[in-house]
């Protein structure tokens, strides 16, 4: 890998940790403040709005400054989300504002592995970044769930400054101050993330126009760039797969914790080594497609995401611990193996169509929409009633049937346009034409 590859994967891996370890604190703050279920539920939805609202400016953005600089200032976003949280504004609301960080950060994230590697290593960096993302996940929520649980908040409840008052009382408060820290660690790497050579794309300006009228008028180029992703023949089927991917697995992280409450009757801190073991197996599929599968033959997993909608449907049936966790290692190997490829191919394509921020952005855009959606609807259905076991049998055939369909119209694109899709598999082959 080039020279600054590594310092990208340890941002990324310290500014994800403490996303995660964060949505873990969020959902005890709200509870332990006595919040209602669907508050809580709402958590996902609210962390997704932004990347909805600003997908059309985001990527334009993250293409006109150096991404490292993109990703410094997004992780300052987060740090004014945590001291919202952290002085009375109300959780949802900060965490809509985390959530405005992360929608700033992810197409630089991504955009920066296109800029600096060749097509023959974009499914490997992929794994990398999945890897590291999902043990960033992995520690994230055990690292969450023990800061708000008894043993460590009572230290660091108990450290005190004299003549000064932190207005700190509580394990959540005292967990969200920790995950400044981090932050701000990861911010320190972004500083040391060095320029990949490639032209920046500056945002369109005109000076007899408003300042509102220029942003504005990025909207057009986003839905250009959105008609452009979608009528390429291999990036509809590889945005179709990630969009319903994250809708559904965004969504399952909070499911399992509300799953293990009801199956197991874990509390916050010990449901969520339940996210972290999917995690793991989602690490490990996520390694093992770096290594076997390759740009062209990305699409050959498809029918792994109908087996993974038929697994999550299976969780209803499990009460026990040693069951579980065999179970939801090979859910998360599932998922892991299924995405890697299916994300290296989707920024290939918008690479080469628009630029790799634009590309982020319309596939954020996609994916987080999916999330809003399926989140809005999880925290409806649970206000009136729904219990985890329906929102999992829900989620589990939606995913199972939509994946059904997507490998369907990837045969119907393979028999009615075969040129063009061998076309396109052929520039996935070359490093040349990337």
């Amino acid at each position: 890998m080039k020279r600054g590859f590594y310092t990208i994967m340890s941002a990324q891996f310290f500014s994800s940790l403490a996303d995660n370890a964060l949505f873990v604190t969020a959902v005890e703050l709200l509870r332990a403040n006595g919040a209602p279920e669907w508050q809580r539920a709402a958590l996902v939805p609210m962390f997704a709005l932004f990347y909805v609202v600003l997908a059309p400016f985001v990527g334009a953005f993250a293409d006109a400054l150096p991404k490292g600089r993109v990703m410094l200032i997004s992780n300052a976003i987060k740090v004014v989300g945590c001291l919202m949280m952290l002085f009375g504004n109300h959780p949802l609301v900060a965490y809509a504002v985390i959530g405005l960080g992360a929608a700033a950060y992810s197409p630089a994230k991504y955009g920066i592995l296109t800029e600096l590697l060749p097509a023959s290593q974009l499914v490997k960096a992929n794994g990398w970044i999945e890897g590291l993302t999902i043990t960033s996940i992995i520690l994230g929520v055990l690292v969450g769930g023990q800061l708000v649980g008894p043993t460590i908040s009572d230290h660091l409840l108990a450290l005190d400054f004299p003549y000064f008052d932190t207005g700190i009382d509580t394990p959540a408060e005292a967990a969200i101050a920790v995950l400044i820290l981090i932050y701000v660690l990861a911010a320190w790497f972004n500083l040391h993330i060095p320029l990949t050579g490639v032209a920046m794309r500056p945002l369109r300006q005109d000076p007899e126009k408003s300042l509102l009228s220029n942003i504005l008028g990025l909207l057009p180029d986003f839905w250009q760039c959105s008609k452009r992703l979608w009528a390429d023949k291999l990036g509809q089927i590889s945005l179709s797969t990630t969009t319903l991917f994250w809708g559904a697995s965004g969504n399952l992280r909070y499911i399992v914790l509300a799953w293990g409450a009801a199956a197991l009757g874990y509390s916050t801190t010990q449901a969520s080594a339940l996210v972290g073991v999917v995690a793991i197996g989602t690490a490990v599929g996520a390694v093992v497609a770096s290594i076997r599968m390759r740009l062209d033959t990305a699409t050959s997993v498809i029918p792994l995401g109908v087996g993974m909608g038929l697994l999550v449907v299976c969780m209803i049936f499990i009460n026990s611990l040693w069951v579980a966790v065999p179970f939801l290692i090979l859910l998360g190997g599932l998922g892991g193996f299924l995405v890697v490829p299916m994300n290296a191919l989707l920024q290939h394509r918008g690479h080469n169509l628009m630029g790799a921020g634009r590309s982020i952005a319309v596939q954020n855009f996609n994916e987080q929409l999916a999330i809003l959606a399926m989140g809005a609807f999880y925290s409806l259905s649970t206000k009136m009633g729904l219990t985890a076991f329906g929102a999992i049998t829900v989620f589990g055939l939606i995913v199972a049937a939509a994946m059904l369909l997507i490998g369907m119209w990837h045969r119907h694109n393979c028999k009615r346009h075969p040129r063009e899709v061998e076309r396109l598999l052929e520039i996935a082959r070359r490093d040349c034409c990337h």
